[in-house]
Formats: structure tokens, C-alpha cells, sequence
């Protein structure tokens, strides 16, 4: 089909440009990106070194609710076209990465805190392993402790200590 001539066909004239539904999608997924951002608590919007303006806009979306938080998303999704939005995400996974691992640890703990009021003798050697300053007189004292309140119907107030010790060490490793 030459409709130019010489000068080419009409396909080789639009190769270069993107379509418009191309266009749609990439504006979804910064309008998507600009919603991962609202999520984020203030702390951690201010490890990613964000402009001012994205920022603020950020900041006042976490006061809003449905119509007006949506609307807000939207201004969101058209700033972050001025904005460096590749560096954005990468920045923002290793934030998810770091808050991961951190879950992880948590969940780590509670099952050592868990093996060890079930009397589970296997888990004070992989401590005493694990952390340096592992005190296990404390640390029988504790479990002693939280295995009489759970006897005597109490709250579990060893339990937490428990684990608020173990939390403690390892902090210190």
C-alpha cells in the first residue's frame, strides 16, 4: 500500500509511535504505582527521596477516603509522568524486600517462642547458637513463669517477656 510514493508506506510512516491504548495502560500503571504509594506509611515515603510536589501530594492523600482519594490517585498518576517512576519502583521493592524480611524474622521468633513454652529443649541450644548474650537461666525462668500463668488461667505476661527478650537478642547479634 504506497500511499507516500516513493517516500515509503504508510506503515513505516506510525512504526515510531505508541498507541493509544498502549498510552492507557502505562497511565493505569502509574495511577496503580501513585496507589502503592498512598499505602505507605510517611516514614517509609521519606526513604524514597521523592520531589516535593509528589510528596505533598502523597502526604495529603492519607487523610482522604473513597471519591476524594480517588481523585487524589489520579493527580498522583499525572505527577509521577514528570518523575522518574522506574527509579521510584526499584525503590520502592526494596523497601517491600526489607519489610519482608523483617515479617520473617518476626514469625522466626514467635516460633522459638512457641518451641520453647512447649518445652522444646532442641530450641535453647539453636539460641544459645544463634545470639551471643543468650541467657538461659533467664530464659528458663521466663518459660517457667509463663507455664504457671497459663496453668492458672493468667495473662500471659512472661510470654511477652519472653519474646520481647528474644526480639532483644536479636537486635544485639
Amino acid at each position: 500500500m504506497e500511499k507516500f510514493g516513493s517516500k515509503g508506506t504508510y506503515e513505516d510512516e506510525f512504526e515510531d509511535e505508541v498507541s493509544k491504548s498502549q498510552v492507557k495502560r502505562e497511565l493505569l500503571a502509574l495511577k496503580e504505582l501513585g496507589k502503592e504509594l498512598v499505602e505507605l506509611p510517611v516514614r517509609d515515603l521519606d526513604k524514597l527521596d521523592l520531589s516535593e510536589r509528589l510528596y505533598e501530594s502523597l502526604v495529603k492523600a492519607h487523610g482522604m477516603t473513597k471519591g476524594a482519594l480517588k481523585r487524589q490517585v489520579g493527580t498522583i498518576g499525572k505527577v509521577l509522568i514528570h518523575e522518574n517512576y522506574d527509579e521510584i519502583r526499584v525503590k520502592l521493592d526494596k523497601i517491600r524486600q526489607a519489610h519482608n524480611g523483617e515479617i520473617k524474622q518476626f514469625h522466626q521468633l514467635e516460633l522459638w517462642r512457641d518451641q520453647l513454652l512447649a518445652g522444646d529443649n532442641n530450641v535453647m541450644a539453636t539460641l544459645r547458637n544463634e545470639f551471643v548474650d543468650f541467657d538461659m537461666q533467664h530464659v528458663r525462668q521466663l518459660v517457667r513463669n509463663a507455664n504457671k500463668e497459663q496453668e492458672q488461667s493468667k495473662p500471659p505476661k512472661s510470654a511477652r517477656l519472653l519474646f520481647k527478650y528474644l526480639q532483644a537478642c536479636d537486635k544485639n547479634s
